[in-house]
């Protein structure tokens, strides 16, 4: 058996050590018999310069996270004040586009030139965006400001995900995902929580501008504290190849966007986004194969689908269907607490911290076992078995199920996200450790991929099967005797969502006496059917990602995660 080692941080004798590191890219032709490439650089830095890299790294994290979990308890607030329940998805549609597209870009960058002028980069345009997005005038121009937003973003996670993998050895890195995870935890529970009190005793503006002192906080310490990992500036930058990923994303993450509720799904303009779509990126993958063979640096290499154990292609592939259920059914758990129960976005946040704390249990629970039995492959299985089982509790919820039922259903999903998803990091920075900054980027950009198209996808179930649901749903009697103009106001759920509205639907519904009411009442009724049966659907769809997902799991290879080696002496 093929032993895989690789070489890790160790503090050098001398005293004078120095804080920046020369990176040597390696060709895909140096991979070995097992798919996992030769011995690789890593850098070697001081336990101070350890300690402060991760302090940066940490504080990102917390950052790009808490920006996530804020907005998205407080999106059905907004939605309620600037009318935009059709464009509900994109408002996080357009943020994830942008930081999809520009992942993998990043991620090469940062192989060539280094973590962090990419890392400032990306940080900058992340704060410029939040700051407009907070003062926002329009539905229109927040999901704007918020694809600037991502254009920021795409640098964040991805690199500082990276850079874990510069500091430490594979098996080493299983434990450090408990601390990540943490990190993680503590945002998603503090952003909702935050982001639901500023929203009901503040407004939902402010919810971009915490992000602002965070953000200053991480600039500093990039800018003073936090070392230069520094690449091999002599390779070119793929500019053509970046241009086709881009240009071959936009039409195919749209297509999913518009298709169900603005087009039909076999109208020709779906049709065209999915065909011109599908030629750009066979495109690309034409140009990426022919760049690789003349030993440049394409954005995103071919080889790392291909080799004996293909280990790069299925932790992709099943990352992108993970990514797909996790985004899709987490980020309609809000609008079904907020919109069927009638939580207050306050209670919403307080009804996601079980998920929160049960996926930063699976992630450390997960990260030792990997560490412990240098194994991940039954990790990445349980963990999908368990999100199975979350799904189905969620598949369950109707109108009448209470914030006990909801809880369930996030404890048994949390553990399964946070056991199952962030194995697949450890997975390829093991199997490829000569194109950590790549192949991490790469993983990540898949995984947004899934979960872009999640969201989207599933924003199209749920507008799709709001309304004929709705209309089921009232009472025949009703539907006969009410105008037109009143059932038409409620073609949209969004009226669940604000309390002003339906407090002075139910003063106009007065004026009538308790015949007013009743009818009003038994409107209400109908709208939460209508949404909880358009949610049972996207809950569904969910559920089918992660058995689909599970079966492709299966298909994972294992290779013995690497131990840190020695660096030899210097004679």
């Amino acid at each position: 058996m093929t032993t895989h080692n690789t070489t890790g941080a160790h503090q050098t004798p001398e005293p004078a050590q120095p804080a920046e590191t020369t990176m040597t890219a390696q060709t895909p032709a140096q991979a070995d018999a097992h798919g996992a490439e030769s011995e690789a650089w890593l850098p070697q830095f001081t336990r101070r310069e350890v300690v402060f890299t991760m302090a940066g790294v940490l504080l990102i994290m917390l950052l790009a996270s808490l920006d996530q979990t804020i907005v998205a308890t407080a999106l059905p607030r907004i939605i309620g004040e600037l009318h935009g329940f059709d464009r509900y998805a994109w408002v996080a549609t357009a943020y994830l586009l942008t930081e999809t597209i520009t992942v993998p870009i990043y991620g090469k960058l940062s192989d060539l030139w280094g973590r962090k002028p990419i890392f400032l980069f990306g940080l900058v345009v992340f704060l410029t965006g939040s700051a407009l997005s907070g003062a926002a005038p329009t539905m229109n121009a927040l999901i704007a400001f918020r694809a600037l937003q991502g254009l920021g973003s795409g640098a964040l996670l991805p690199i500082a995900t990276a850079v874990t993998g510069d500091l430490f050895s594979p098996r080493e890195r299983g434990k450090w995902q408990g601390i990540t995870g943490s990190v993680f935890a503590l945002s998603s529970i503090l952003g909702p929580l935050l982001g639901g009190w500023i929203t009901d005793h503040a407004t939902w503006r402010l919810i971009f501008y915490v992000n602002m002192p965070v953000g200053i906080v991480a600039l500093l310490v990039l800018i003073f504290v936090m070392p230069t990992i520094r690449g091999s500036r002599q390779a070119r930058v793929d500019v053509i190849g970046a241009l086709l990923l881009a240009a071959g994303t936009t039409p195919l993450l749209l297509g999913f966007t518009w298709a169900g509720s603005r087009y039909d799904w076999l109208s020709p303009q779906i049709l065209g986004l999915f065909a011109g779509a599908l030629a750009l990126l066979a495109a690309l993958i034409v140009y990426e194969a022919r760049l690789e063979r003349r030993g440049q640096e394409p954005i995103i290499a071919p080889s790392l689908f291909t080799g004996s154990m293909r280990i790069f292609g299925v932790s992709a592939l099943v990352s992108a269907i993970a990514g797909l259920g996790i985004f899709g059914a987490s980020f309609y758990i809000p609008l079904f607490v907020q919109g069927v129960i009638g939580a207050t976005v306050t209670n919403s946040g307080l009804i996601l911290t079980p998920l929160i704390i049960t996926a930063m249990v699976g992630s450390v629970t997960g990260g030792m076992l990997i560490t412990l039995t240098g194994r991940y492959k039954f990790v990445a299985l349980a963990g999908l078995l368990i999100s199975i089982a979350g799904a189905l509790l969620l598949v369950r919820l109707d109108v009448h199920s209470s914030n006990a039922d909801v809880v369930w259903a996030m404890l048994v999903l949390g553990v399964g996200i946070g056991s199952g998803i962030s194995v697949y990091t450890v997975i390829v920075q093991n199997a490829l450790p000569g194109r950590i900054g790549q192949a991490t980027s790469a993983l990540v950009f898949f995984r947004q991929i899934g979960g872009t198209i999640g969201l989207a996808a599933m924003g199209s179930v749920l507008s799709a099967a709001y309304l004929p649901a709705f209309n089921a749903a009232l009472p025949p009697a009703l539907r006969e005797q009410a105008s037109g103009r009143l059932v038409a106001a409620f073609a949209s759920p969004q009226t669940l969502l604000s309390p002003g509205a339906l407090a002075q639907m139910r003063a106009a519904a007065a004026a009538y006496g308790p015949q007013g009411l009743a009818a009003l009442d038994a409107i209400l009724y109908a709208v939460k059917q209508g949404l909880a049966t358009s949610l049972h659907q996207v809950f569904l769809v969910a559920l089918g990602v992660f058995i689909v997902g599970f079966c492709c799991a299966l298909a994972l290879k294992e290779i013995p995660l690497r131990e840190r080696k020695k660096a030899p002496a210097t004679p």
